[in-house]
């Protein structure tokens, strides 16, 4: 996944998470849950795009960064 692809993939989810938070207290559970998990792929392709932009940086090849797992990435906050 190249970083435009990145991108269009990040705003999709954004525009998706947008979506369910504008109808306020109107989410179901699973919209609830969708939003969740949202949340971890968004930081999941955040986190991604930063191990890229790192790597060029540096002259490094970014096509070799590897989507983290979500245990690793949501553990960066705590």
């Amino acid at each position: 996944m190249d970083d435009q692809q990145l991108h269009q993939q990040i705003e999709r989810l954004v525009g998706e998470e947008h979506a369910l938070l504008e109808k306020g207290g109107e989410v179901t559970a699973d919209e609830r849950s969708r939003l969740g998990n949202i949340n971890v792929q968004l930081d999941r392709l955040w986190d991604l795009l930063r191990q890229r932009r790192a790597r060029e940086e540096f002259g490094q090849d970014p096509s070799v960064t590897h989507e983290r797992s979500a245990e690793t990435v949501e553990k960066y906050l705590q």
